[in-house]
């Protein structure tokens, strides 16, 4: 997601209230892909911290809603998994399929993942999205859509050749402070790729909007800004320093956050989690000997909840729950950006596995779930987005 106004994704319910649950989504459509808004919305509860938050459903029947992205005009343009660009109204609820995918392979972790608005949006209409697919074997790519009225054409490849795989993957797209767009890349399940500069897995890419490759980018003539990582599914700047942060899996544990910085290398599959080697670079944040399987994140930049401001926030898919899985967490770091003050968690349990989040032009947090991925436990009215406010 763009820095724009796209600000964190703070879907943050108070730690230990569980005011989620029990809210009511309306009548939602029967038609997958179709959405619906919510008629009502939960009573306000009170975080440990004393901001009162309520929530509604902006969307329902979905299916794997991996990424959105906001034009600021009161649109969220939306990727599902098996291959469709859509858009969602946020006041009504209204859902428009803009393109199907057709050639998307849809397996895994694979899918139509990422999705970055341009910039100048809707001035340039073009939308910027990841995507796996076969060619003699699994790969990914990014294309470029441009949105004319309620129809999104492809324009082009802005990069192919990364590879693909199964799981690993990674898949998130966002266009920096800098107007640059960046891309995660999964290890593809070849963990030794990660540390191979000419390899494009297992990388954090950057690249100009027409897929040029930047002069100042820190190896010439690549893409990669950064390396060693094994399935980064997050990336996001601090609103006031512009420092860049990723979110990404570790192996059954080691779960990291990571301060990234251009021509670093973050260890993977050489070492794994916290970790002193020289030459490598370590985590601001693990999860330790647990797993949180995390997935999007956003710093708040919003008004609305000024407490948070500057706060980290990312969603947690979990395999099951419990243990801070499937749940959001929001981390407050020092004035350095490394050190971390601050770890909660709220949502735990309410809407099952997270993916995306992101803050609207309302200063509203949006979420997003992704429990019909084949490892949750969905509910009828699966997958939705969800918007959260400070009342």
């Amino acid at each position: 997601m763009t820095t724009r106004s796209r600000r964190a994704f703070l879907a943050a319910i108070g730690a230990g209230v569980g005011f989620l649950a029990g809210c009511t989504t309306g009548e939602g459509p029967t038609t997958e892909g179709e959405t619906a808004a919510s008629t009502e919305t939960t009573e306000a509860a009170t975080t440990t911290d004393g901001i009162e938050l309520s929530t509604e459903i902006v969307a329902t029947n979905l299916v794997v809603p991996w990424d959105f992205d906001f034009d600021g005009e009161g649109g969220l343009y939306v990727t599902e998994r098996p291959g469709r660009i859509g858009r969602v109204d946020l006041e009504s609820g209204a859902y428009t399929r803009l393109a199907t995918v057709s050639d998307t392979a849809d397996g895994g972790e694979g899918g139509l993942l990422g999705i970055a608005l341009h910039p100048e949006f809707p001035d340039t209409s073009d939308c910027y999205v990841y995507q796996t697919y076969r060619d003699d074997e699994l790969q990914n790519r990014i294309l470029r859509y441009r949105i004319e009225g309620e129809t999104a054409n492809r324009v082009d490849t802005v990069l192919g050749g990364i590879p693909g795989a199964r799981i690993h993957d990674g898949g998130r797209l966002a266009i920096g402070p800098d107007g640059y767009l960046y891309a995660s890349s999964g290890d593809a399940s070849a963990p030794e790729t990660a540390q191979n500069r000419e390899s494009l897995a297992g990388k954090i890419l950057r690249l100009g909007l027409d897929g040029s490759i930047p002069s100042d980018n820190p190896f010439p003539g690549s893409p990669v800004w950064s390396l060693g990582h094994r399935n980064p599914e997050g990336l996001a700047w601090h609103p006031e320093s512009d420092a860049m942060y990723a979110i990404e899996h570790g192996p059954s544990g080691g779960d990291e956050v990571n301060q990234i910085d251009a021509g670093a290398n973050y260890g993977w599959p050489v070492v794994r989690g916290d970790s002193s080697e020289s030459g490598f670079e370590p985590p601001v944040l693990t999860s330790g000997a647990g797993t949180w399987a995390p997935s999007g994140g956003a710093f708040y930049d919003g008004d609305r909840i000024s407490e948070w401001r500057g706060d980290l926030l990312f969603a947690t898919l979990g395999f099951s729950p419990g243990s801070g899985r499937r749940s959001l967490h929001r981390v407050r770091f020092d004035e350095g950006g490394r050190t971390v003050v601050e770890h909660e968690r709220y949502l735990e349990n309410e809407f099952g596995r997270l993916r995306a989040v992101g803050v609207g032009p309302d200063d509203g947090i949006y979420v997003s779930t992704s429990n019909r991925d084949g490892r949750g436990d969905p509910v009828d009215t699966d997958d939705r987005i969800v918007r959260l406010v400070s009342t």
